[in-house]
């Protein structure tokens, strides 16, 4: 997929958009299951879970602002984290691997504690969003190391507006690539979620992170 997204220089990012793609998917599987399962709250989608405190806040009975507020917590402090490791290695490349497969672990524990406890619990909820929140923050901060353009793997806000306002050109297709694959993860998750429950999708996140650093670890 790297040649035909960066048909202009296809050896300057070797097999990284493709695996950027693919951890868009697992953005759309794991939110999916947190929108669903978990109270209305993203893990992936920081400006939704910002919008939601102030729904909350607002009287919104149906959102929960601690758990938005968790979410975002959570997130930064897997932010952090991996960005820590990038600036102390000098090269995103270096850490990739190893960033995402520690979102593997920590969405195979979610995984773990869902298939051990449910998701219906108040603490149980709790300890998922920690989980899952934070392996996502692992993953964007990973992943926008890299500074591969058009490919930024948890928001598509900035994604559809240059889609809309720039003329055609190779870009648009790696927009395309992101919003199909955003929206693939969102309707197979979702599908899994209503239809097996959420183990079925985080096991099939937690599959797809393991090929993805199983893969990097080979660039």
């Amino acid at each position: 997929m790297a040649v035909p997204l960066f048909p202009e220089a296809p050896a300057k990012y070797g097999a990284f958009p493709s695996l950027l793609v693919v951890l868009t998917m697992v953005t759309g599987l794991v939110d999916a299951v947190s929108f669903l399962g978990l109270g209305r709250v993203f893990v992936a989608n920081m400006t939704g879970n910002v919008v939601f405190v102030g729904f909350a806040l607002a009287g919104d009975r149906e959102l929960s602002a601690w758990a938005s507020l968790l979410a975002v917590v959570s997130f930064a402090a897997g932010a952090a984290g991996a960005g820590w490791l990038v600036r102390r290695a000098g090269d995103a490349r270096r850490v990739f691997a190893g960033a995402i497969a520690a979102h593997a672990a920590l969405v195979a524990g979610a995984l773990a504690v869902t298939l051990a406890a449910g998701h219906r619990d108040p603490g149980t909820r709790a300890v998922l969003i920690v989980l899952l929140a934070c392996g996502m923050g692992t993953q964007n901060a990973a992943g926008r190391g890299l500074a591969v353009p058009d490919l930024v793997t948890n928001v598509l806000t900035t994604t559809l507006t240059g889609l809309a306002t720039d003329p055609p050109s190779p870009a648009t297709r790696r927009r395309l690539a992101s919003i199909a694959a955003m929206f693939t993860g969102a309707l197979i998750g979702a599908a899994l979620y209503l239809n097996a429950g959420p183990a079925a999708a985080l096991a099939m996140a937690t599959v797809l992170l393991i090929c993805v650093a199983w893969a990097a670890r080979r660039i």
